[in-house]
């Protein structure tokens, strides 16, 4: 198994409107979480350099903003609090379709398969979250 993440997925939204999603912290407070039952609190400094911290429930994970180019991708780092690990890289591409938008999620750095697993079992949902709350309500 790849120690890296790709997942790709077509949003029923456009390419702002999921771009939004992915830097708004008030939507990202509405899906950023593979766990509903989680409390879901979300800060976000959405610029190169800036920094993010996410909390779910007890987990926190944080990063920094490496790349944007809107609204059509953004690259950050992702580390979670009390892990020894460096931190890995998630790279997010945005283009538009005819049913909406396609999204690549692209994470990479892990140190194990078993690492890259765990995360693309979180990252699932998330985006399964994402979908609904897309097909929900133009944001």
């Amino acid at each position: 198994m790849s120690a890296d993440v790709r997942i790709e997925r077509v949003l029923p939204a456009t390419v702002g409107a999921v771009y939004d999603a992915w830097t708004r912290p008030e939507l990202l407070a509405q899906w950023y979480c593979p766990n509903p039952q989680l409390e879901l609190k979300v800060d976000a400094d959405v610029r190169v350099d800036g920094e993010f911290v996410v909390h779910m429930g007890p987990h926190v994970v944080r990063g920094t903003y490496l790349e944007l180019e809107p609204p059509y991708r953004l690259v950050f780092s992702w580390a979670w609090d009390g892990a020894a690990d460096d931190p890995s890289r998630v790279e997010v591409r945005l283009s538009e379709t005819p049913e909406g938008t396609r999204l690549l999620l692209t994470h990479t750095g892990f140190a194990t398969a078993d690492d890259a697993a765990n995360h693309r079992d979180g990252w699932e949902p998330e985006l399964d979250r994402l979908i609904s709350l897309l097909g929900a309500a133009q944001v």
